[in-house]
């Protein structure tokens, strides 16, 4: 009798059947995309980033594909926390999902009402995600994740508006920095739980034939397999620099060969982004590969991965 694989892995206080989690952005607001698959197979869900009021986003074309990867440049477009929860929340959560809320804004204030909202649906979130690389208002239109001062204050402001403390935040951080060490710290100092690493490379694509960049925006975010050694020392050295503190790593994911790298990097979970467009059950594809790659080494629990980097 073949002897079963523990797949289940723990975010701090927070359990999940297994370490693959659909990440912000590719999943969708509601069901969408959970419709052509089965939620309840991976370990949870996180829907598109989420505002106090609803956000149009930037202007078309938003999205354009580069070797390894994809540029996109759709600007957050949602439509606001209240419309989410009451009206696109109950389907997602018919279909088994366990789902990770995301939230940004412009202002530090943004982010407390639009966590204070996400609070009244505390009782059917795994967590919270507070997504920094936004533009901050308050700061000349830096983004909040560039500046440590900047990421601990929508940190704070986020756990200070929720109405219970049993919804834990996980900071969704920029690579697009020198250090993301200071920012994780200021993040974790703040009251945030753990973090999600990363959110997309600053990147920008321009037609040779016309001059035009591909994006209506100009530039936008590369994200893909191309970022994914990006991702990997971004968790990688976060994560010897806070032992213990749980880490999503999100970043050019496709397969079980490469959620294990995120593993073994220190990742206590891996988001799984791009690889949904090209096929919309890519996450429950590598959660099920997963478990059979540690099934073929003789691994009993897939947490023995987390931080094996010789």
């Amino acid at each position: 009798m073949t002897r079963g694989v523990d797949m289940s892995v723990r975010l701090g206080p927070v359990t999940l059947s297994n370490p693959v989690v659909a990440a912000s952005g590719t999943y969708g607001h509601g069901d969408e995309v959970a419709r052509m698959g089965d939620p309840s197979r991976i370990g949870a869900v996180t829907v598109k980033s989420l505002s106090a009021d609803p956000w149009p986003g930037n202007p078309a074309p938003r999205v354009h594909e580069t070797p390894s990867g994809m540029l996109n440049s759709v600007g957050l477009q949602n439509p606001g926390v209240d419309v989410w929860r009451d009206h696109e929340l109950p389907a997602l959560l018919a279909r088994g999902a366990r789902v990770i809320a995301s939230i940004w804004g412009r202002t530090v204030d943004d982010f407390a009402r639009a966590a204070k909202a996400a609070s009244e649906a505390a009782g059917s979130l795994v967590a919270l995600e507070v997504n920094v690389s936004c533009p901050n208002l308050e700061d000349r239109s830096l983004m909040f994740a560039h500046s440590a001062e900047a990421t601990g204050a929508a940190i704070a402001a986020t756990v200070g508006a929720l109405s219970s403390g049993d919804l834990p935040v996980l900071a969704k951080l920029s690579p697009n920095v020198t250090d993301l060490r200071p920012i994780a710290g200021a993040a974790l100092e703040a009251g945030a739980l753990g973090l999600t690493l990363v959110n997309t490379v600053m990147g920008m694509a321009i037609d040779p034939e016309t001059g035009a960049p591909r994006l209506g925006a100009g530039g936008g975010g590369l994200s893909g397999a191309a970022i994914r050694p990006v991702a990997v020392r971004a968790v990688f050295e976060t994560a010897q620099a806070f032992p213990g503190v749980p880490i999503v790593g999100t970043g050019g994911v496709s397969d079980a060969a490469s959620a294990v790298e995120m593993l073994r990097a220190g990742a206590s979970a891996v988001g799984v982004g791009t690889a949904t467009f090209r096929d919309p059950r890519a996450p429950e594809r590598i959660a099920a590969g997963l478990e059979r790659w540690c099934r073929r080494l003789g691994i009993g629990a897939v947490s023995e991965l987390v931080g094996s980097v010789q």
